[in-house]
């Protein structure tokens, strides 16, 4: 059977890419890492690392092993967490990912409601898009991931469990009122992660045309920079607009286009308590801003 200190020190020079650096991080002596990468060998019969100049690097077996440690050390530590969460949730830390608009405005709410209601709860917070939230939460290096998806987004793997928690809304973001996808035919558009550019393309094929994409950026804030400057159009979900806004920039709302918004857990039921917890407090949140006025070429945020 393997022995997880040496998975963990194993881990550990994957990650630093060094020895020296796994003992530092480890607070170990160098020849005790040594030992430990000697006896994990042993145990394998496999060599996991060769030397490289002055350093070392892994084998193809020792990156196999190394990726394998990674995710058995990062259940562990989840496991750790969900014990000491069990305990009335006074304690322990639960993990969170999610994408630009929804840390700007369902997160925190949520991780205020949390925080008030369990404060001995350390909630960790991590700003990714859903397909590297995804092999987060599958790693088990999350608890939770708030992705989107569209209708034509491919599934995610079926030992991922997905609850709804709102629709939001796409905006058409220009410096004047626009009525359809059509009337932007012939502008430069600015794109936004994978997942939004493959959207807007395929909205722009049911129009009829092929977008021109000049720039291509998924900062929310950078994107209304570019449309305020002339250079683009673009689109944008609501909670974005919510969490940023503008001046000179016009919201028009397309008809029947939308982001899915779900929080994914992985895995068999029941879920933890801590992650029971933030799926609670998401939907709370997510009802709470369902409730609010939604911005519009005719409707401020300000209103």
């Amino acid at each position: 059977m393997l022995d997880v200190t040496r998975l963990r020190v194993l881990d550990a020079v994957a990650r630093l890419g060094s020895v020296t650096a796994a003992a530092k991080a480890l607070h170990y002596t160098q020849p005790t890492v040594s030992h430990h990468l000697a006896r994990l060998e042993a145990e394998t019969g496999a060599q996991l690392l060769q030397r490289a100049g002055r350093g070392v690097r892994l084998t193809p077996a020792g990156q196999l092993l190394a990726a394998r440690a990674a995710e058995i050390i990062a259940r562990i530590d989840a496991a750790d967490s969900e014990l000491a969460a069990h305990v009335g949730l006074s304690a322990g830390r639960v993990r969170l990912a999610g994408f630009h608009s929804v840390i700007g405005s369902l997160v925190p709410a949520t991780i205020a409601a949390l925080t008030s209601k369990y404060p001995g709860l350390q909630v960790d917070l991590t700003d990714t898009q859903p397909p590297e939230a995804l092999e987060l939460l599958r790693a088990g290096k999350i608890d939770v991931a708030i992705i989107f998806r569209y209708e034509e987004t491919r599934p995610e793997p079926g030992d991922v469990r997905l609850v709804h928690l709102l629709d939001d809304a796409l905006y058409l973001l220009s410096t004047r009122p626009e009525t359809s996808l059509d009337s932007l035919r012939d502008a430069t558009w600015i794109a936004g992660c994978d997942r939004c550019r493959q959207h807007l393309v395929a909205m722009c094929a049911d129009a009829g045309f092929e977008p021109k994409i000049g720039y291509t950026t998924e900062d929310m804030v950078v994107m209304q920079a570019l449309v305020g400057a002339g250079l683009g159009v673009t689109t944008s979900p609501g909670l974005a607009l919510r969490a940023h806004r503008l001046d000179g920039i016009v919201a028009s709302e397309l008809p029947g286009s939308h982001q899915r918004i779900f929080a994914a857990t992985y895995g068999e039921p029941p879920d933890p308590p801590a992650t029971i917890a933030v799926l609670a407090a998401l939907a709370e949140a997510a009802a709470t801003l369902g409730d609010l006025q939604v911005p519009s070429a005719r409707n401020d945020l300000s209103g």
